[in-house]
């Protein structure tokens, strides 16, 4: 194999993943738009089955261990069985575990641009964009207090915004890929 057949492989394989995200992306997007609350059901499901799985592994570790000592061995059953109960509750109703996961979510991004708005207040400096950097913490601030009054109907939004992106980026990363040529 030639140094430019080498080429060719990896530019195939970089356009391939490529494609395969971008249509992903797009597929994602499509379906947090067109079903939401299902969508978020969905979601929450891997999250539940992860926890199940996460929770097995942890039981598993602690009653398999035979190095450990006995407070880590009971610390990963109870942490095994704590995964597992909560996988099982958030899979009984998998619309309230949605629901609970996008509150909690939204109320963290919430917090997090009142955090973000207030340091960029106390990092202004004396620089030619300190009105941008007000602006920026002013805007940061009050949106974040406005999600964490609503933090239900910010993370729908935040939702609904992350769908309408994937379709854009992942239309972006399709156009890319078509066009990358093998030369």
């Amino acid at each position: 194999m030639t140094g430019s057949d080498a080429a060719r492989g990896v530019v195939k394989g970089i356009r391939g993943a490529l494609l395969i995200g971008g249509v992903l992306a797009v597929i994602v997007g499509i379906l947090i738009l067109v079903w939401p609350a299902k969508t978020a059901m969905v979601v929450a499901g891997i999250i539940a089955s992860y926890a199940i799985l996460g929770g097995l592994v942890y039981a598993a570790i602690g009653l398999l261990s035979k190095s450990a000592g006995a407070w880590s061995r009971v610390g990963h059953i109870v942490l095994g069985v704590l995964f597992v109960i909560a996988g099982i509750v958030a899979f009984s109703n998998l619309g309230l575990a949605a629901a609970t996961l996008a509150t909690f979510l939204g109320a963290l991004v919430g917090i997090l641009w009142i955090v973000e708005g207030v340091v960029a207040l106390t990092t202004l400096g004396s620089g030619p964009s300190r009105g941008w950097g007000i602006a920026f913490a002013i805007l940061s601030i009050v949106a974040g207090v406005f999600i964490l009054f609503a933090p239900l109907w910010g993370a729908l939004f935040l939702w609904v915004w992350m769908g309408v992106s994937l379709i854009v980026l992942g239309g972006i990363q399709i156009a890319r890929a078509t066009r990358l040529r093998t030369r």
